[in-house]
């Protein structure tokens, strides 16, 4: 059975780990995030953790319930730096589109943590915040409420799976990286006219495009349609 996570007011008088450092949340979570960069998900494991943080590993658990929960957590802490100084401006679109690249820059940034959580539901804090703010923008726009739910759905899933499939690419390894991007070159703009006209007329695009993210390109698709529906509503 789970250990119950000790309530913060009582953890903040344990006592320092050996290295004299005091223990938080915050701090296990930056820690696994930065030993996720470095040595990605089959590096980060409790004793590992433990020893980064000069303590010993049984002491994580008066913070999280098990590394399933830990993991939660960070995902979470993506979710707060993609909100962290972001504000409505009252205009529906350009705030859909803000915080649409910040979470999935957020994401980008931490390719192997992003690969263990964007398919995670939280249910922490700043996930909530994230899903009020979106439901809210919407909902204050106008949108109807079936039409804020559907636009919300395709809006974060859309989001968290660019998400994923971007930093898939970026964990892989610096060489077989380098090999796919050089496809697009080395095959592809090869191909001649006679057996594939249509990738061979687009091959200098396909080349120069498809090496970065479709996300932003996806993301103003949806706000166009998003758009469309709010027209007719009206």
């Amino acid at each position: 059975m789970a250990k119950p996570v000790v309530p913060e007011e009582r953890r903040r008088r344990r006592r320092p780990t050996r290295s004299g450092t005091v223990l938080s949340e915050r701090l296990i979570v930056e820690t696994a995030l930065r030993m996720l960069r470095e040595h990605g998900s089959a590096g980060l494991t409790a004793r590992r953790l433990g020893l980064a943080l000069d303590a010993d590993p049984s002491a994580l658990y008066r913070y999280f319930r098990g590394m399933d929960d830990l993991t939660l957590a960070i995902g979470d802490a993506l979710v707060g730096q993609a909100l962290d100084g972001w504000r409505p401006t009252g205009r529906w679109r350009a705030d859909l589109r803000a915080v649409g690249l910040r979470i999935h820059a957020a994401y980008v940034a931490h390719p192997q943590a992003a690969l263990l959580t964007t398919s995670r539901v939280t249910g922490r804090a700043n996930e909530l915040a994230a899903d009020e703010a979106v439901l809210d923008v919407l909902r204050t726009a106008g949108f109807p409420l079936a039409d804020t739910v559907r636009i919300y759905h395709a809006f974060i899933d859309q989001t968290l799976a660019f998400a994923a499939l971007d930093a898939a690419s970026l964990a892989l390894p610096s060489a077989a990286l380098r090999a796919d991007e050089e496809m697009w070159r080395s095959t592809y703009a090869r191909l001649p006219r006679d057996t594939h006209p249509r990738i061979a007329e687009a091959a200098g695009l396909l080349a120069g495009r498809m090496v970065t993210s479709a996300y932003p390109t996806a993301l103003e698709m949806l706000l166009d349609s998003a758009a469309v529906c709010l027209d007719a509503s009206r």
